[in-house]
């Protein structure tokens, strides 16, 4: 394991600890004062066993610093958040903004934001309908902080309320795809390989050409009436996974319409949420065409509740339903592994808070009935002060079937350790 990295961690901790180099300064009247914060971070992560196929034993090996900016010339409010690091897994070091932006209302009722900036909207914990913004799996899995599931996108976001209505319309100028798994850091199940593969160079995917007309344009109507919160949702873009082949068999986007509904509102002693969404893939209209994904019905239910005092329950029931299933089937050059015409899927959070919010313990599971596999995250917070915490954590992998989407990652299962500094 490469340490030097992790021995740079000491030199911004000391910095830090002194006086605050990041006082805020003041440009001009207090009108345009400009604020910084931002973090340190160490994080060491590792599987139980090596994957054979990418010869790591590591999942994460990471130094970050992250620097948050706020500066507010008059009416607008201009942020920054960046993130350096050295990344010991891939022996690289990199700059990623995410977010820059510049925002403010115009008429006192429409907020507008643009530029880069991370969006999210729905009602899932860890499951995902009408929340089509890109996700980055592979930080998920590699256990940094949930915050890197949501990946940055350069977008416009123009926010209007009113008595009616509010109205939030995204528009993406270029299609931003999730952060997937191309074989770099965890392998994956190719059908044409009938098993897992770590491809050199790591897989790619073909994107849409850079014009408007493949842009991507996202939808809400939402309002909160007696407590209850309604939404409707529109997407036109395309599929934020590489799940389709070009007739080459190289890898693309498939193009994607969808709608959706939501609604979450108090229930008993707690929080009771459904949401809907239909997935049209626009470029097979009857099922048949066997290089794009089916049309998809999703549904997603759950609750949340305080069972007792600082312990928290959060269940929810996912399923997805792929139309024109047999027309797959018959279609298909590997029936064996297409998904089953009703995918189930059940979660859990159990988290539990002692000594004033100190100790954190976290437990959230995926269990698939239908694909009889499973993805288990327990975790362990424990904030010394506002400045220092520590987590420990893993990702749990297993099923019965090879190609199912949790039980090809069965040699990534890892636990991973971050210490991280607030200033």
């Amino acid at each position: 394991m490469r340490t030097w990295p992790l021995l740079l961690l000491l030199l911004p901790s000391v910095l830090l600890a002194q006086d605050d180099p990041w006082e805020d300064e003041v440009w001009g009247d207090e009108t345009q004062r400009t604020t910084w914060s931002g973090f340190v971070e160490a994080g060491l992560g590792a599987r139980f066993d090596t994957d054979p196929l990418t010869g790591s034993r590591n999942t994460l090996e990471e130094l970050r610093l992250r620097i948050e900016s706020q500066w507010h010339p008059g009416d607008v409010t201009v942020g920054f958040k960046a993130d350096g690091t050295y990344d010991g897994v891939e022996n690289s070091f990199g700059g990623h903004i995410r977010d820059l932006t510049a925002a403010f209302t115009v008429g006192g009722n429409t907020d507008i934001r643009i530029g880069r900036q991370v969006q999210t909207w729905g009602t899932g914990d860890l499951v995902f309908l009408n929340d089509l913004f890109p996700k980055d799996f592979v930080s998920f899995f590699a256990g940094r902080d949930d915050e890197y599931l949501k990946a940055p996108g350069d977008a416009i976001r123009v926010t209007r309320f009113s008595s009616a209505v509010n109205i939030d319309v995204v528009w993406a100028p270029v299609f931003e795809p999730d952060v997937f798994l191309t074989g770099e850091r965890f392998s994956f199940f190719s059908p044409l390989a009938g098993g897992n593969v770590a491809p050199r160079p790591p897989l790619s995917a073909i994107k849409p050409g850079k014009s408007l007309s493949n842009g991507e344009f996202a939808l809400r109507l939402f309002r909160t009436v007696e407590g209850r919160e309604y939404a409707l949702y529109a997407y036109r873009g395309f599929f934020k996974q590489p799940n389709a082949l070009t007739p080459s068999l190289e890898s693309t986007f498939a193009p994607l319409t969808s709608v959706g509904a939501s609604l979450r509102q108090p229930l008993g002693r707690g929080l009771f949420n459904i949401e809907t969404s239909y997935y049209l893939s626009r470029d097979d209209s009857n099922g048949s065409n066997t290089l794009v994904p089916n049309d998809q019905a999703r549904l997603l239910t759950g609750y949340e509740w305080e069972a007792k005092p600082n312990f928290t329950v959060g269940l929810q029931y996912y399923l997805e339903w792929t139309l024109y299933h047999d027309e797959l089937l018959g279609n298909s050059p590997f029936p064996q592994y297409e998904p089953d015409e009703f995918r189930h899927l059940l979660t859990n959070r159990l988290t539990y808070r002692v000594g004033r919010d100190q100790h954190t313990f976290s437990l959230f599971t995926f269990f698939s009935p239908s694909d009889r596999d499973f993805y288990v995250r327990p975790s362990y917070t424990y904030r010394h002060s506002d400045q220092w915490s520590l987590i420990v954590g893993g990702n749990l992998f297993g099923g019965d079937e090879r190609h199912t989407f949790f039980k090809q990652l069965r040699d990534a299962s890892n636990a991973y350790t971050r210490v991280r500094y607030n200033y």
